[in-house]
């Protein structure tokens, strides 16, 4: 992988991670649009590591939220009275909620990096759950805010963070309509979706760099990895501020005309064979 095509990569990631549009999508899309291998153990373990960038981002951006909660949880552990506190127990509602999907992404790590990563999954998942979207914005009622999260919300919206191990799902897509779902408002859902995704993404990422590092020095390369990581986390910081005043007026299916004509035009280039779907 040259520079170029890092920087390329780290670009796509920063935008599409915490969208509600599947960055595994627009990876796998990108990455063989550039004549990358997708069954290279490298290139998978690629995706997941550049992935860190885009976390650290979510990390920095709430950092007054997460050092907040982990004092709650903290005093808790200690002190019977500020159990009795909200922070306490959202906290453990991420920990709970981020478990299903480190037991079916541990479990299911060869699927998800094999058969799985193909272009014609892709298309299934960004047409199929644009139509789960759409049904969550119309029944959904949106009058709960975050202060009335609970644990069953949380694993929930974990366990459909699971779903987004499909190509094409979206992991915010996949966790924000289930918040919606459950009726949280439109920015509850979406920020229970970045703090559930910080446990999620950073044990990939951390995964891959520790059981990983000899395929990408055979294949990618470090020095492309760390600048698409760079890259990916600058603009993911400013893709998150970017969603939140979005959701704060908008409705998440502004994303559905994309997503759907995304998946036809990826159809198109499959039955015409302008790409291959792995």
């Amino acid at each position: 992988m040259n520079l170029i095509q890092a920087l390329i990569l780290g670009i796509v990631e920063g935008i599409t991670e915490f969208l509600p549009v599947s960055s595994t999508g627009h990876l796998t899309l990108t990455e063989k649009l550039l004549g990358l291998k997708l069954d290279d153990p490298g290139v998978t373990a690629f995706t997941a590591i550049i992935q860190f960038g885009a976390i650290v981002a979510v990390i920095l951006y709430f950092r007054a939220d997460i050092i907040r909660l982990a004092v709650a949880w903290w005093r808790g552990l200690f002190h019977r009275e500020a159990r009795l506190a909200h922070d306490y127990r959202f906290a453990w509602y991420v920990i709970a909620g981020s478990v299903p999907i480190g037991i079916v992404g541990f479990l299911g790590k060869g699927l998800i990096g094999g058969p799985l990563r193909n272009l014609w999954v892709v298309v299934a998942g960004l047409i199929g759950w644009s139509v789960v979207m759409f049904i969550a914005e119309r029944v959904g009622k949106r009058n709960r805010p975050e202060e009335s999260t609970t644990l069953k919300d949380a694993l929930v919206i974990g366990v459909m963070q699971c779903v987004a191990l499909i190509p094409g799902v979206s992991r915010s897509g996949a966790t924000i309509s289930a918040g919606l779902f459950r009726n949280l408002d439109r920015v509850a859902a979406t920020r229970l979706s970045f703090f559930l995704a910080i446990p999620a993404l950073t044990a990939a990422g951390a995964y891959e760099g520790l059981t990983s590092a000899s395929d990408i020095s055979a294949s990618v390369g470090w020095v492309p990895t760390i600048v698409a990581t760079v890259v990916s986390f600058l603009v993911a910081y400013a893709t998150i501020a970017w969603l939140l005043r979005l959701v704060a007026k908008h409705s998440i299916a502004v994303f559905i005309g994309y997503r759907v004509a995304l998946g036809v035009v990826i159809a198109g280039l499959l039955v015409t064979g302008v790409v291959a779907a792995t």
